[in-house]
């Protein structure tokens, strides 16, 4: 037991202290000063995955783990669309979810957004429009936004977010 102490003791911390990365913070407090105009300090998101690969379903965990932590700027996910202000849909609109997402988007209120996220979600990706799928996000809903990428970082989806929310009347 001791001969382990001793050997944690001459090791030290292995590990590096991780900074909050500037541009995180720079878009964060950005999306933080527009949110607090348009939305009284809280924009809350309901995400719809249409028929995607999960890909863009890894990146936006990401974007609310403890690294990036967009909670802090009053960005957070709701699971009822009812309590939504944006639907954030992800993947090629497979004909099965058609049906679903039109009644996610009656179901949000207005004034309510809409960013496709990923490639397959701005332009039907891989897949395109066929007897399996719809295609693009824009074909079943109307979309305020789209992100590209395969898929998008979350930089690129907090940069996205911050876009949407500037050009928003």
């Amino acid at each position: 037991m001791l001969s382990i102490l001793n050997k944690i003791r001459r090791t030290g911390h292995l590990t590096e202290a991780v900074e909050a990365d500037e541009q995180v913070v720079k878009l964060g407090k950005a999306c933080q000063r527009e949110i607090a105009v348009s939305f009284g300090g809280s924009l809350a998101i309901r995400m719809v995955d249409a028929g995607s690969c999960n890909g863009c379903e890894l990146e936006m965990h990401a974007v609310n783990n403890s690294f990036y932590d967009i909670e802090r700027y009053g960005i957070h996910f709701v699971a009822s669309p009812r309590h939504a202000d944006m639907l954030l849909v992800t993947g090629v609109v497979s004909r099965h979810m058609q049906a679903a997402l039109k009644r996610t988007y009656a179901a949000v209120p207005a004034p309510k957004l809409v960013v496709a996220m990923g490639d397959c979600a701005a332009n039907g990706g891989e897949f395109g429009v066929s007897y399996a799928s719809c295609g693009a996000v824009e074909n079943v809903i109307p979309v305020d936004a789209v992100i590209p990428g395969c898929p998008p970082t979350p930089l690129q989806l907090l940069q996205g977010i911050l876009t949407l929310l500037q050009k928003k009347p």
